[in-house]
């Protein structure tokens, strides 16, 4: 949270971003508050997206009732707060931004992502829609992109907080990246203390997790769509790595 609120500002004017989105799963450890979104918000996002983590802080599920500007997955059961995708007017034009959220290895049975974008597509009439990922299998986000390739303007992973080297445009012109990684300490095991996360896979006592001090990171990639056409141009990795604590 405080890497976003320091840096997100001053980064969307140097890159000229159009539309800015920022995964908030995990701003509290777990889930995301609605304060938190506000912050996010405030420094710059304009619009934030969720995963399996969605409903873990309560006071979050009647916030996305009146708040449109934080998706959730849109394959979850019908009657899950808030909604799964959304499209917004910005200088280059109407997006539409859609949500989603894998089935292997989830903790819960979603409807077939597959499917339910299929659906989404046909109700919508702009040519520039990006499609956010949360998925645990390399397998089934680099499946999704290939299955809306030349469907959608980008396509993104996230979920396992690693960053992947394989920002690109798919053969029929989707960008795509399988994992934009995270902001947070980087000197972690997905923002927790190293010794904490060790400790669970020895299978030592379990202690309370905690995140990392030390320096910080900021990680996604920035999208290039050609407005006229709706498929991307390039993509490129975005990384601020800080060598320090900024206090």
């Amino acid at each position: 949270m405080d890497m976003i609120r320091r840096r997100l500002p001053g980064l969307r004017r140097k890159l000229g971003a159009d539309l800015v989105i920022v995964n908030g799963e995990n701003a509290s450890v777990v889930g995301m508050t609605p304060q938190q979104g506000e912050a996010i918000l405030d420094a710059g996002a304009d619009l934030i997206t969720m995963g399996n983590h969605t409903y873990r802080q309560r006071e979050l599920a009647p916030y996305l009732e009146t708040c449109s500007q934080i998706l959730r997955p849109a394959n979850l059961a019908p009657q899950s707060p808030g909604q799964g995708w959304t499209v917004l007017d910005t200088e280059a034009g109407r997006v539409a931004v859609i949500d989603l959220i894998g089935r292997c290895n989830m903790d819960f049975g979603p409807d077939n992502p597959f499917l339910r974008v299929e659906n989404l597509l046909k109700r919508l009439d702009t040519r520039l829609i990006l499609v956010e990922f949360h998925a645990e299998a390399t397998s089934e986000k680099l499946a999704m992109g290939y299955f809306l390739d030349g469907k959608v303007s980008a396509v993104w992973g996230t979920h396992t907080h690693v960053p992947t080297a394989d920002a690109q445009i798919l053969p029929q012109g989707t960008g795509y990246v399988t994992d934009l990684g995270m902001t947070g300490p980087a000197v972690s095991v997905l923002g927790i203390r190293p010794d904490l996360s060790i400790a669970k896979f020895r299978g030592d006592l379990a202690d309370r997790y905690r995140w990392a001090e030390g320096p910080t990171k900021l990680e996604g990639v920035l999208f290039t769509i050609d407005p006229e056409t709706g498929l991307c141009r390039k993509a490129e990795r975005v990384d601020i790595h800080e060598t320090a604590p900024q206090r």
